[in-house]
């Protein structure tokens, strides 16, 4: 009899710990909208500073250009997308 409830105690004990510990893994919104946000700002800011170089450097040129411009807009967006890549794959 004692073996039993000792089983059962044990059984008890391990759900308990994997209740409390799914509880506090649970995601929240806010820390869901921080991570999506963060991700965000990890593409969009090097598409926009190639943006803006390409855009002065193409000022800076004689004449209709706009290389420079395409040119770091697609750099950006290469750099942005590594960047994700990278910070997903440290956050798993």
């Amino acid at each position: 009899m004692k073996e039993n409830h000792d089983k059962l105690q044990k059984a008890i004990d391990r759900q308990t710990r994997r209740i409390r510990q799914a509880s506090e893994d649970e995601k929240t919104l806010l820390s869901q909208t921080t991570y999506l946000g963060t991700l965000g700002l990890l593409l969009v800011l090097p598409i926009l500073l190639g943006a803006y170089l390409g855009q002065w450097l193409d000022s800076r040129a004689e004449g209709y250009s706009f290389v420079w411009t395409l040119s770091l807009l697609l750099l950006g967006g290469l750099l942005g997308l590594i960047n994700v890549y990278f910070f997903i794959q440290r956050r798993e």
